[in-house]
């Protein structure tokens, strides 16, 4: 077990250097645009913030779950690609779990943290 975390802790880290490095600027700065629109769409249609609605509307989490999805599925979905295309070409191997954590990571994250601030700041502009 010990052996597996060091390997993957190795492989993460390696991956901020070589190949296809320019991915973990495009993948963030895509997934920040992606939560800006979809912030100033939340905030002119009168909703609160995205996670703060994901804990405060638990009747309404699989729709608001799914809409959200609907977003960055795309971007998700490249960046576990990408990160694949990079396992094959310097790991010569595939490791499922790793590319999940990197696509979470640079594609995900940013989007989650993104979009409920977005949000305010578009309804605040919106009444100034």
């Amino acid at each position: 077990m010990d052996g597996l975390i060091i390997r993957i802790a190795h492989d993460l880290l390696g991956r901020i250097t070589g190949p296809i490095d320019f991915r973990f600027i495009i993948q963030p700065v895509m997934a920040v645009l992606l939560a800006l629109r979809d912030g100033r769409h939340d905030a002119n249609m009168g909703r609160i913030p995205y996670v703060t609605a994901l804990f405060r509307k638990p009747d309404s989490r699989m729709k608001i779950i799914a809409d959200g999805w609907r977003s960055i599925a795309r971007l998700f979905a490249m960046a576990i690609v990408v990160d694949v295309a990079y396992q094959l070409i310097v790991l010569h191997a595939v490791y499922p779990g790793e590319a999940l954590i990197v696509a979470a990571v640079f594609a995900l994250l940013p989007y989650l943290l993104l979009r409920g601030p977005a949000n305010a700041f578009w309804k605040r502009r919106n009444h100034v």
